[in-house]
C-alpha cells in the first residue's frame, strides 16, 4: 500500500492519509483494519538539517520523534522515540517527525550529530502504525527545503519540482 500525506502532498498512486502525525494515526490505522497491507510505503516532502539538498531523494525505514527542545536538555520523553521498520536491522537515515517544522539551522547540527538528516510530518506515526499491526513500511522523500529560517517559503518554491521529480522516481521503482 502506498500513501501520502495529501492536502497539497497528493500522488496518483498513493492513498492520502492526511498531514501530521495525529491525522496519520487515525486515518492509518483505519486503514490497517480494513485492508491489513504487507507492505505500507510512505512517499513526501521533506526538510533537511543541512547535509541533504534540495531535491534529493532519500529512503528510510527508521523514524525518530524528537523535539527541538531536546537538544537544550529543556524536554525527555518516556516513549522509545526511534522506530525501524520490523524486516530491517540497520539504522540508515533517520526521519524525524513533528508537528512543527524546524527554522533554526543550528539545531540541524544536532540532528545530523544523531544521523538524523531530514524532518517529514507525517513518517513516524506511519513507522508507528506499521509497529503496532507488524506491518513492514518505509518512505520515501524528497527534499524541498532545509530547515532554516526561509524554510516555508523555499518549501513553497521548490514543492512542484519536487513532487514531479518524487512522482517519476516512484514510478520508476514500483515498475521494477
Amino acid at each position: 500500500m502506498i500513501i501520502c500525506a495529501g492536502k497539497s502532498e497528493v500522488f496518483d498512486f498513493a492513498m492520502p492519509v492526511g498531514v501530521g502525525m495525529m491525522e496519520v494515526a487515525i486515518n492509518l490505522t483505519r486503514l490497517c483494519e480494513t485492508k491489513k497491507p504487507e507492505y505500507i510505503l510512505f512517499v513526501g516532502t521533506a526538510g533537511s538539517y543541512g547535509e541533504k539538498n534540495v531535491f534529493d531523494i532519500i529512503e528510510s525505514k527508521t523514524a525518530a520523534n524528537i523535539e527541538n527542545s531536546f537538544f537544550s536538555g529543556k524536554s525527555y520523553s518516556p516513549i522509545d522515540n526511534v522506530v525501524t521498520s520490523l524486516k530491517d536491522v540497520s539504522r540508515e537515515t533517520l526521519v524525524n517527525s513533528s508537528n512543527y517544522i524546524t527554522t533554526d539551522n543550528e539545531i540541524g547540527k544536532y540532528y545530523t550529530a544523531q544521523n538524523v538528516q531530514i524532518e517529514n510530518m507525517e513518517f513516524f506515526a506511519v513507522m508507528k502504525v506499521a509497529q503496532f499491526y507488524k506491518i513492514s513500511a518505509g518512505g520515501i522523500f524528497v527534499v524541498t527545503n532545509h530547515c532554516d529560517e526561509n524554510a516555508h517559503d523555499d518549501f513553497l518554491k521548490n514543492q512542484k519540482e519536487a513532487m514531479k521529480r518524487l512522482d517519476e522516481y516512484v514510478k520508476a521503482k514500483v515498475k521494477k
